[in-house]
């Protein structure tokens, strides 16, 4: 199995192991998407460069205020979540989880993904 194969399954898995777990997307530093397990609706190109931008975001705030290393981005709307973690230092991965998800899970679950991805694309 070729490396982005791989890279492709992990991302599949994620979704579909992790309950509440709607979609999910690795997406390099430039706002590019590597892979993705996103419903038909959203548009991917959209969802990369906005998930980009916001953990460029996010990693410039902790910097500024002097909060340690970024670890995670989390929005919350009406309808669930989107979380945002690290997948090495050049890329990141994003999820979608529903409303009233049990984050704890996810919030493992997503570790554990992003730190093989990492791995994978280091």
């Amino acid at each position: 199995m070729s490396r982005t194969e791989q890279i492709a399954k992990l991302v599949k898995s994620l979704t579909t192991n992790t309950p509440d777990l709607e979609g999910a997307a690795l997406i390099d530093n430039d706002g590019l998407m590597i892979a993705s397990a996103l419903g038909q609706d959203l548009d991917e190109d959209s969802v990369a460069a906005m998930s980009a931008a916001l953990l460029g975001l996010g990693e410039r705030i902790v910097s500024e205020l002097r909060r340690g290393t970024l670890e995670q981005v989390m929005i919350k709307g009406d309808d669930g979540y989107v979380i945002l973690t690290r997948s090495g230092p050049d890329a990141v991965l994003a999820c979608l989880a529903a409303k009233g998800a049990k984050l704890g899970l996810i919030f493992l679950d997503m570790k554990r993904t992003a730190n093989e991805l990492g791995r994978l694309i280091g």
